[in-house]
């Protein structure tokens, strides 16, 4: 037996179909490594210079409301969604309540949260409280029309 590499026994010879080579020669696939048979990936080359992206993290985000908030730090959100019965096929509302992290104690019963994924904080809570983003509800003012309404000039 002969030692190669670290500590790892490996017999003299070497078998390749039926014939028996020695360890020093160079015919041996064994140790050119070809006996092992992996399918070939495309290897990407990058130089150093080269900037690599930020990856994409996807995170989910899911609106409830605040239904307790006597917790230090915690807040106890009620979220509902719509699912499909499936029997029925028809839409019906799910709630769930949620643990979320409220670093700041700045949410109070009945505010409406945005819960954010994030590492798991304790055993129950793995969400992160956000205000909600203003709304933009500006809806456009009907212009005045410079005619007069029929009602009017009947009295004018």
């Amino acid at each position: 037996m002969a030692m190669v590499g670290m500590g790892m026994k490996f017999p003299t010879t070497c078998t390749t179909r039926g014939t028996s080579l020695s360890i020093g020669q160079d015919s041996c696939s064994f140790f050119k490594g070809s006996t092992l048979s992996l399918p070939s990936f495309p290897i990407i080359k990058t130089r150093k210079s080269v900037a690599v992206a930020m990856p994409v993290v996807a995170r989910k985000m899911i609106q409830g409301e605040v239904v307790c908030a006597t917790n230090d730090k915690t807040v106890r959100v009620k979220v509902f969604r719509l699912a499909v019965h499936p029997k029925y096929k028809k839409r019906i509302k799910v709630k769930k309540h949620f643990q979320a992290h409220d670093p700041d104690n700045t949410f109070k019963v009945g505010d409406k949260v945005q819960l954010q994924n994030c590492r798991p904080i304790s055993k129950t809570k793995a969400f992160l409280a956000l205000p909600l983003p203003p709304r933009n509800n500006a809806r456009p003012q009907p212009e005045e029309l410079s005619l007069p309404l029929q009602s009017q000039s009947a009295y004018i």
